[in-house]
């Protein structure tokens, strides 16, 4: 059984903000699986199905910077094994469009992720870094994080989505590694 945990913050006002991707995700996901996330359980919104093997999909309603409280509970409760648990959530540290899958590694700052590994007590687990860019002005990365995508982000970030979708299913398919070399290619800027 996998685990597939999407982060994000609970509630309308927060639905289509960069912080929620991981939630955006887990929905496409749900809809392509014809998986019906409709129960809370351990702190999250959950669905059960089959992606190539069964699959648990979740969306923590902790808020961001609690998720590792749900995920605790989601991993002990399933008894998945850390190394088939990935975790989906927005990067700063990335431009907007770019996916990165990793099988573990620091928190980079993000603060959910930093409470998963305060949690489990150990950051070996995959995860999809879903960049959002950081903004070209000096504002507030709170404020950022909790804003809208502007209309011409919008192609991007559904494509994004997109990909992590088939990333995920490549995951479930052919391992992770074969995942990572597939969707961790650099992207070189063309000059003009």
């Amino acid at each position: 059984m996998k685990l597939v945990i999407g982060l994000g913050n609970p509630g309308r006002k927060y639905q289509k903000t960069r912080h929620n991707l991981g939630f955006l995700v887990i929905d496409a996901l749900a809809k392509e699986f014809k998986i019906k996330l409709n129960k809370i359980k351990y702190d999250s919104l959950c669905g059960d199905g089959w992606i190539d093997e069964a699959v648990i999909l979740a969306e923590p309603m902790t808020f961001m910077n609690l998720s590792g409280k749900s995920v605790n509970r989601l991993i002990k409760k399933y008894k998945v094994d850390l190394k088939d648990t990935i975790v989906i959530y927005d990067d700063l540290n990335l431009d907007l469009g770019v996916l990165k899958i990793k099988k573990s590694g620091s928190s980079g700052g993000h603060n959910g992720i930093k409470s998963i590994i305060e949690h489990l007590q150990s950051n070996c687990f995959p995860r999809i870094r879903l960049g959002i860019g950081r903004p070209n002005e000096v504002v507030d990365l709170t404020r950022y994080v909790l804003s809208t995508f502007q209309k011409e982000e919008h192609e991007k970030v559904g494509e994004m989505v997109s990909k992590s979708v088939e990333a995920i299913k490549l995951i479930f398919k052919g391992g992770i590694d074969k995942a990572m070399t597939v969707y961790n290619k650099k992207i070189i800027k063309k000059e003009n």
